[in-house]
């Protein structure tokens, strides 16, 4: 959803950042469109523990292994989609104001625009879409960007654009009737916000 064209190269990170960097990178792709047969493999051999990031994990990994395309696609579609809309809006302005387009979204802006970072031509989706969000973090994080990547970047745009809401998206998401498929892809959401926000507060 974010425009890589005009990119670094991705810094040297640790493994803990880079493992961040991935979960970022899994939500940002879950939520931005419905999942590919591939990606619904790969989700099959997930693995998890006893915590609460471990359990999201395991379960979706059973319902990433008996569901097909077509179904997530649909369960996609009603969840976000919808005839007019979807079950959930999964924009920050939303969440924020309860109307879409709002001062989240220009703030937002601002934002990206100093950090160097533009939307995808193709993308029609206003930049304040959860799956975007997750997306620019997972590249602040891996350097992709050309602002910069430290700990105190990424966590003043976790603070200014996520931490007021993304936890509670993912808490409907995880409730929202619609979901089967991505249920846990609620639970594994809410739970990373958590540990992010836990993180970051202590910096």
């Amino acid at each position: 959803m974010v425009n890589t064209a005009e990119v670094q190269c991705p810094k040297s990170i640790t493994e803990e950042d880079r493992a961040r960097a991935q979960m970022y990178q899994l939500l940002g792709a879950l939520l931005g469109s419905p999942p590919s047969a591939e990606l619904l493999s790969g989700l099959a051999t997930l693995k998890g523990d006893d915590s609460s990031l471990g359990s999201a994990s395991k379960q979706l990994a059973a319902l990433a292994a008996r569901t097909s395309p077509e179904i997530s696609e649909r369960e996609y579609h009603n969840l976000f989609v919808g005839l007019g809309r979807g079950e959930l809006l999964p924009y920050a302005s939303y969440y924020l104001t309860g109307f879409l387009n709002e001062k989240p979204l220009a703030v937002l802006r601002t934002d990206l625009m100093k950090r160097g970072i533009k939307a995808s031509d193709d993308v029609k989706e206003p930049e304040d879409h959860i799956g975007t969000l997750c997306e620019v973090m997972a590249g602040i994080i891996t350097g992709e960007f050309p602002c910069d990547s430290d700990v105190a970047s990424q966590k003043a745009f976790f603070d200014a654009h996520m931490k007021k809401w993304a936890e509670l998206f993912f808490s409907d998401l995880e409730k929202a009737q619609s979901a089967v498929f991505y249920g846990p892809v609620g639970s594994l959401g809410k739970a990373f916000m958590a540990v992010e926000a836990e993180a970051f507060a202590i910096q």
